[in-house]
């Protein structure tokens, strides 16, 4: 059985305030994206000398870490504590850029706990598979709907952001990842927490050509001092005739907006990965 792990853009991103437990309370409006990985999962046959439960096989895009460490692993792990699972064969093939801000690890972990439920029937349901989700990562749980959903907390208390004015639909995306990675951890060294003066879930729910005006990303000011590259692209972006342009999440994709499709984007953009799609 196979499926396809799509990502995800941040349409606002507003930390405002740091949690005892050390960790940030956020604000944010999680947008699907359909540029997706690939994730396949087989029975294990019996007379198959596998020294774990879950065989997993990683190709396409490097991921930069040993696959017994990957989160579907740790899904597979997490499901199988309370679920009787049967030994399985996994092959994730990675299209989605590595620490890019667009969730691609996290997808692909809630895109197995939705692969295991549906393949061996465990009837868990949306809301526990959230349960489940949450656990590996901050923004795991918008992944098992891929949904456009307005996040509090640490990205894990979903809300429905479901308004005509926020869906982009018609509209053209382009994601820009330049070479450069940016750590969560120097992103998030970077903010002093705040409350915004107006929630991204009300700015979004505005005609979109007032977004860039209001919109903000607050991992932006700080990537941006040590990164000017990114600050480049996003100019780039504007230039070129994006009605809104923006880092998701801690970066460092870059996206642009735009009413119609933009040409010659590999020649603005040489050597980054590129991606652009009508939504």
């Amino acid at each position: 059985m196979i499926t396809f792990p799509c990502c995800k853009i941040n349409l606002g991103l507003n930390i405002v305030a740091k949690r005892p437990d050390g960790y940030h309370d956020l604000e944010t409006v999680f947008y699907p994206v359909p540029l997706s990985d690939a994730l396949e999962i087989k029975k294990m046959d019996e007379e198959f000398p596998s020294p774990t439960p879950i065989d997993l096989k990683v190709t396409g895009n490097a991921v930069g870490c040993d696959e017994n460490k990957n989160l579907v692993v740790k899904a597979y792990h997490l499901i199988a504590r309370d679920y009787a699972l049967p030994r399985v064969h996994a092959h994730l093939v990675k299209r989605i850029p590595m620490q890019a801000g667009l969730g691609g690890g996290s997808s692909d972990a809630a895109y197995m706990i939705r692969l295991l439920d549906e393949r061996f029937r465990l009837n868990m349901g949306s809301a526990e598979m959230e349960r489940y989700a949450a656990q590996l990562g901050a923004d795991c749980a918008f992944f098992v709907r891929s949904e456009i959903a307005f996040a509090t907390g640490v990205g894990d208390i979903l809300a429905p952001a479901d308004d005509e004015n926020c869906n982009l639909e018609g509209y053209y995306l382009v994601l820009i990842k330049p070479g450069t990675d940016v750590a969560t951890a120097e992103a998030y060294a970077g903010v002093t927490p705040k409350k915004p003066a107006k929630c991204c879930r009300d700015i979004v729910r505005q005609p979109i050509d007032t977004w860039r005006n209001e919109l903000t990303n607050d991992f932006e000011a700080s990537v941006f001092a040590r990164h000017p590259e990114l600050a480049a692209v996003k100019k780039t972006l504007y230039d070129r005739g994006a009605i809104y342009a923006q880092m998701s999440g801690s970066g460092s994709t870059i996206f642009g907006i735009f009413g119609q499709r933009p040409a010659a984007l590999e020649k603005d953009f040489s050597g980054m990965f590129i991606y652009c799609v009508r939504l």
